[in-house]
């Protein structure tokens, strides 16, 4: 504890440190007296005008990311579920408000201090520029020259947020792990920041196309590629594709057009690149950790997902529902509510979906385990071949991804609340409570799951709270109430809903594996040797083409073309990436296609029962007392919603964790109930995969 709590001070300082150097980056007094000294020392020869912006906005971040890969593996190591009841109280829902969903006070008061950093970004930076006024040009009036500055000072603001952009949709991220984020639960962050940059992006073009149309009439400078500064026409073309990326990301387009949506966002890629060229290199070292740490993360995505992964078997449930149970290496370790992304090239060579892990790494160390609705059109083409006569699916996956510790464990009680599919995270960590109860001092808090389901088939959901493997497990110490509630029948059906589980067993192709780590056992450790030796790499190439490529052509008194250098830095640090990812990667490679040869095939017994027979008394044929058990536990109410509020006030026990996993009216009706101050022993957690 004194090693985890001397390495978050650590990070908070560095942290405290680095915001420090955003207040100060609009003020005269760094304009005027840090950056020359920094200059004269580093910006004369090696990197020129780069030298300082890389010390003071890139290096920080990129010393806390490879840092907080060694704290992430000793607290791997250390395998501690504690929470401290400080930080579950910062958590405590603060706000519930569309289009913002669910704020609890972290965030709120991060939010608040991000936005007055904006505002005194903006305010600083139109006070040092309309002290400089004189200096502009003779037939510009000093109003267009306000003008001017504000549209030039608003996408100056832009990059702040740009800086921070890509953070929360690196997937594998070592930073957001430190603060108790995943890149899933973060997701929001990246969607706020893009609203807010795209709006000032927006309002600087149109300032500049007023500017240059109305007031000066030199709409010409729009289609300028200039050799000596920053290219307009590549900033005319990325912000034409950022409103495109921009009117396709609204809630209501995306959700009905998901698939425009997830190709018209793929332009990033095209977008990043002519906004490159047009902030040019100075304000490319602010963003320059988001895109490093993320094209890291991408591309050992990439990688990994080369691997055919071995399907094992598909259990076909009768509401429409699917596990899908892969083979994975048994040194494999993930934490509940974890995600695992699917590809299957047979329905869509380009789609990756994400779906939750139902099985504990801990009880089932062979296998992995996600369960699919047939809900869209992806997953009921999914269904319909599982239906068929195939012996064997293609399939390939990334992941799993989740977060770094099962901290809602460390609860005395545990209140996980779901509607519909929305279970499925709850399975997880109820099989993980499974294990920790049989283990020696095994202390597991009680569990009180509610459940609500549209028609009785959902209840086969149900299924899935054991492994369908047949294997006994010791429940006695588990603490385990099931509330189920079928929401829109109001009666038992009057014929018995016996139907069986259908099973399909896949055969082994030699060209399948088991899932893995990308990097192996030590995955932070060889992850943060990537970010440590390509960032080391890149530096040292950047001053060697600096000060033997680019230096003796200025020095000569010759223009080095501007849009080059920023070329030159792109192509570095792509080539850095590429080279320290794919050497460390491909020598792991050797030692998981080892061990994944020494990994016999896992055949699993067909169940016998379905618990879907729990609706019919008379009827059960139980073949364990773990199934019984659960059986027993269990409660189903027909035609009622459940009565939130009040399960929620009748809990006693001083630390109540609330789970919450389903339709966004049910996250935001226990976020109110538990932020409204009337139960102090509930600690709020929302689980949502909805982007």
């Amino acid at each position: 504890m004194k090693v985890r709590g001397a390495w978050q001070i650590f990070f908070l300082l560095v942290f405290v440190g680095y915001m420090f150097i955003w207040v100060m980056l609009p003020t005269k007094t760094y304009k005027n007296s840090w950056t020359p000294k920094l200059n004269e020392k580093l910006n004369s020869t090696y990197f020129r005008e780069q030298g300082s912006n890389l010390l003071l906005f890139s290096f920080p971040l990129m010393l806390i990311a490879a840092l907080g890969c060694v704290y992430l593996h000793l607290q791997k190591k250390s395998n501690s579920d504690s929470s401290k009841s400080y930080y579950r109280f910062l958590r405590r829902p603060a706000m519930v408000m569309a289009p913002l969903g669910i704020v609890n006070a972290v965030e709120l008061t991060f939010a608040a201090m991000f936005i007055a950093l904006l505002i005194w970004s903006l305010a600083n930076y139109l006070y040092v520029s309309f002290g400089h006024l004189h200096m502009h040009t003779a037939n510009e009036k000093v109003w267009q020259a306000k003008f001017r500055s504000v549209s030039l000072r608003l996408g100056y603001i832009g990059n702040t947020c740009w800086a921070f952009l890509f953070f929360p949709v690196t997937r594998g991220s070592s930073i957001l792990p430190l603060v108790g984020l995943t890149s899933e639960s973060s997701i929001k962050y990246h969607i706020w920041l893009g609203h807010v940059s795209t709006v000032l992006f927006a309002a600087h073009s149109i300032g500049f196309i007023i500017y240059w149309w109305a007031m000066t009439d030199q709409m010409y400078l729009m289609l300028q590629w200039s050799s000596t500064y920053l290219s307009n026409v590549a900033g005319v073309i990325a912000f034409v594709l950022s409103l495109g990326m921009w009117m396709t990301s609204f809630d209501r387009v995306r959700r009905k057009l998901f698939e425009v949506f997830f190709y018209t966002h793929h332009l990033y890629i095209l977008y990043v690149f002519f906004y490159m060229l047009h902030v040019g290199v100075a304000y490319l070292c602010m963003i320059l950790p988001g895109i490093f740490l993320f094209l890291i993360d991408r591309y050992l995505r990439f990688l990994q997902s080369r691997r055919r992964t071995r399907l094992v078997s598909a259990h076909l449930l009768p509401n429409g529902s699917m596990e899908l149970t892969f083979a994975k290496n048994p040194e494999l370790s993930y934490n509940p509510t974890s995600i695992l992304f699917v590809h299957v090239p047979r329905i869509c060579k380009l789609q990756w979906h994400p779906f939750t892990i139902t099985s504990s790494s801990n009880l089932e160390t062979d296998k992995l385990s996600v369960v699919i609705k047939s809900q869209g059109s992806w997953t009921q083409k999914l269904y319909k071949q599982l239906s068929s006569s195939l012996d064997h699916l293609e399939v390939s996956t990334e992941g799993p991804y989740g977060p770094a510790s099962s901290h809602f464990l460390s609860h005395e009680a545990l209140v996980m609340i779901s509607g519909g599919s929305g279970i499925t995270p709850f399975i997880s960590i109820i099989r993980e409570i499974i294990f920790r109860s049989t283990e020696s001092n095994g202390k597991v808090p009680k569990v009180l799951l509610i459940a609500a389901f549209k028609n009785t088939a959902d209840l086969t959901m149900l299924d899935l709270l054991l492994p369908l493997s047949g294997a006994p497990f010791n429940i006695s110490k588990l603490q385990l109430q099931i509330e189920a509630y079928i929401t829109q029948e109001h009666e038992r059906p009057l014929e018995n809903a016996k139907k069986q589980i259908e099973k399909k067993l896949f055969k082994p192709n030699p060209s399948d594996s088991p899932i893995s780590e990308a990097l192996g056992k030590n995955s932070w450790l060889w992850l943060g040797a990537i970010i440590s030796s390509s960032f080391v790499m890149f530096l040292i190439l950047l001053g060697f083409v600096t000060r033997y490529h680019i230096y003796p052509v200025e020095l000569r008194g010759e223009n080095y073309h501007y849009s080059f250098k920023i070329l030159w830095d792109m192509f570095l640090v792509c080539a850095s990436v590429f080279i320290a990812t794919s050497a460390i990667f491909l020598w792991q490679k050797r030692k998981i296609t080892a061990e994944g040869k020494q990994i016999q095939n896992v055949d699993l017994p067909t169940p016998t029962m379905s618990p879907s027979s729990w609706l019919c008394g008379s009827d059960r044929e139980l073949e364990s007392l773990p199934t019984q058990s659960l059986v027993q536990s269990t409660n189903v109410h027909f035609g009622a919603r459940p009565d939130l509020k009040r399960i929620l006030f009748d809990r006693k026990e001083s630390d109540v964790g609330v789970l919450v996993c389903g339709p966004k009216s049910m996250r935001h009706e226990v976020a109110k109930i538990c932020a409204s101050g009337l139960a102090k022993n509930l600690y709020f957690e929302s689980i949502s995969f909805n982007w």
